[in-house]
């Protein structure tokens, strides 16, 4: 005898204060945490590295829910939630959930203007699948807020040897005087990192909270635009403006792509 399918499980009820979710499905499916996203910035409708953008949600997608998620399908969602939002010039977000749910988040644009010096505040934390841009930050968030408490500007994740990976928002470089130097520890290939990386004579390399001294400058990158570490801990870098210049000049270089 056949045994007849189970009856589909009732929806998920969800109340949001009290009022029932509109979609309490796709609010249970956000609230599982389980996902990945990319951020931009859009100058113009238009965005730097967008076919990296794509690449990397399709390329996690497959590792995560084991199928594709075609760039036009994302490229379209994108167009049509920055044409709604009424704003050429904006920050995005593309989130990515199971059942391939699409979330676009379009807010106001980042500054443009060059970021002040920044103070970095190591931690021993490495960010679990690290080449995933992935939710469920708790471990980054909360290092970032500690640092922030603790009156640095961002938190440096190191192992608990004291390599150095990735900021908590942010890839690093290390200047040696001849190669910019990118941490060789699993972190998050930034989409900024990846458009500089090879325009400016880069190596890829262990780098230690011990090596720090033998460092001539830093500096960090990620979706809202590049800064130079004035130091990490208690050791403190000159700010070398020829290589901020020559960093700013390499990034200002890379064509925008039309959404």
């Amino acid at each position: 005898m056949t045994t007849p399918p189970a009856p589909p499980a009732p929806p998920a009820h969800v109340e949001i204060d009290g009022v029932p979710a509109a979609d309490p499905e796709l609010l249970a499916t956000l609230m599982g945490g389980f996902g990945h996203f990319t951020a931009m910035q859009v100058r113009d409708g238009r965005v730097k590295g967008l076919g990296l953008h794509l690449e990397r949600l399709d390329r996690s997608t497959r590792e995560l829910f084991d199928t594709e998620l075609p760039g036009d399908r994302v490229r379209a969602l994108l167009a049509g939630a920055v044409a709604a939002s009424g704003r050429r010039d904006c920050s995005a977000r593309v989130y990515v959930y199971e059942g391939l749910r699409v979330a676009t988040v379009v807010r106001e644009p980042a500054p443009d203007a060059p970021g002040a010096p920044q103070r970095l505040m190591s931690v021993d934390y490495l960010r679990p699948a690290a080449h995933i841009k992935h939710l469920g930050g708790f471990g980054q968030s909360y290092h970032f807020t500690a640092a922030r408490r603790a009156g640095y500007d961002e938190a440096l994740l190191t192992s608990a040897r004291g390599d150095i990976a990735e900021g908590a928002i942010t890839n690093i470089a290390f200047w040696d005087g001849t190669s910019v130097v990118w941490p060789s520890a699993p972190a998050l290939a930034g989409i900024t990192m990846t458009l500089l990386e090879p325009l400016l004579g880069s190596a890829r390399r262990p780098v230690s909270l011990t090596d720090l001294g033998g460092y001539r400058a830093a500096f960090v990158t990620n979706s809202r635009g590049i800064a130079p570490v004035s130091g990490i801990d208690t050791v403190d870098f000159a700010v070398d403006e020829e290589l901020m210049k020559r960093v700013h000049a390499a990034y200002d270089s890379v064509e925008w792509d039309a959404l």
